[in-house]
């Protein structure tokens, strides 16, 4: 880390104090790190906070992602994912034994599976108890598969259509087999900038309730916060302070993933000066500040899939500690233009750790650490049904 002299040259003495005292940093502390000049000071400083929590340990999960369908009744002007439910091409809706098809698949192909994220748009037809059957046929076939399923917007959608509250639908998936819940549908928190990007989605406020009795029941969950869209740093931090807030009361929040918006396929008319791919150095700050800020929040994922690789390599040196897993097959980030790969092998996950100067760990769903002796990859000969 920079010596005090420098941050205090930055004005970022007393921040430099916090960090290296373990204290809390304020709203003002978090716009003052993004608008710091000089990146590499604040990045030393989230190195701090990172190695503090985690030591030279980075993460990774043995994972399969399926989307179960685009079609979604929320339209927001920002989605490249989404499609009405005749639209052709491109709409698409899984059945279940598509999705079981896919889980055997990886299965039986090298992958020994820590966790199942399941995750879509919200379907107007798909009913809750089809999800619940989904989930109780996996739990029958896999009872050791850690379920990570349904963002709170798609906890919402369930409730509205079945005329129910959204703490029963917790309840009801809960039953079926749901331990985790991805972080999605944050998106910005601002009530002004969110209508003009997601007007149709859960508000805020909903958002973090879902997200409260979630954690209220035993569910764990993820964060997220997408960025690089109509937000200023402002509306950043405010995000951030909000999901810190909400972990202080319903300690639930596992993980944060700051998502890097992606422009090449969205619908959303964006300023002259963010059209175009996202900087890689506002990717890596965003990363830094989260980690800085989230201070109750154990883990900063740099999402391989939509910051790429190589980026998401650095950002271990800019406070992330976990980079997902093997995927094997993602749709969300693609459609809006991913150049990444759409699956990872194990090895090839511990080498971008490795080569990053860290320690590769994996973890299941809920981050526990797997054992040394856990299966990892297997040849195509030792397959079995």
């Amino acid at each position: 880390m920079f010596d005090a002299p420098y941050y205090a040259a930055l004005g970022l003495s007393s921040i430099h104090e916090k960090v290296l005292s373990g204290r809390r940093l304020s709203f003002d502390d978090g716009l003052a790190l993004f608008n710091c000049p000089d990146i590499t000071a604040v990045g030393a400083l989230a190195l701090h906070a990172r190695r503090r929590l985690h030591g030279d340990a980075a993460f990774y999960v043995v994972n399969r992602q399926i989307n179960y369908t685009n079609v979604c009744v929320n339209g927001c002007t920002f989605c490249a994912f989404r499609r009405d439910e005749d639209e052709e091409p491109g709409a698409f809706r899984l059945s279940k034994e598509d999705i079981l098809q896919r889980l055997r698949a990886a299965r039986q192909s090298s992958l020994h599976l820590d966790e199942l994220h399941i995750v879509g748009g919200c379907h107007p037809k798909l009913r809750l108890a089809w999800f619940e059957d989904v989930l109780r046929t996996v739990r029958g076939l896999y009872p050791d598969l850690p379920l990570k399923a349904f963002t709170p917007v798609e906890i919402e959608h369930f409730a509205r259509l079945e005329g129910i509250s959204s703490q029963e639908v917790l309840q009801r998936l809960q039953a079926a087999g749901l331990v985790m819940m991805p972080g999605g549908g944050a998106e910005i928190f601002d009530e002004k900038l969110r209508p003009q990007i997601c007007p149709h989605k859960a508000d805020a406020a909903a958002w973090l309730r879902i997200s409260g009795e979630a954690h209220a029941l035993g569910i764990k969950t993820n964060c997220t916060m997408l960025f690089g869209h109509l937000e200023n740093y402002a509306q950043r931090v405010d995000h951030l302070c909000r999901l810190r807030e909400q972990q202080d009361k319903s300690g639930g929040f596992t993980c944060f993933i700051p998502l890097p918006f992606l422009t090449e396929n969205s619908r959303l008319k964006l300023p002259e000066e963010r059209l175009g791919p996202q900087s890689g150095l506002d990717r890596l700050r965003t990363v830094a500040v989260s980690r800085l800020m989230l201070d109750n929040i154990p883990h900063i994922k740099a999402y391989w899939i939509m910051m790429g690789p190589k980026l998401a390599q650095t950002a271990l040196w800019y406070g992330a500690d976990d980079l997902d897993g093997t995927i094997v097959e993602e749709r969300i980030g693609h459609m809006a233009g991913a150049e990444s790969s759409q699956g990872m092998t194990i090895t090839e996950l511990e080498n971008m750790i490795r080569q990053s100067g860290f320690r590769p760990v994996r973890r299941n769903a809920v981050f526990e650490t797997m054992p040394p002796d856990a299966p990892g990859e297997r040849k195509p000969a030792e397959a079995r049904p």
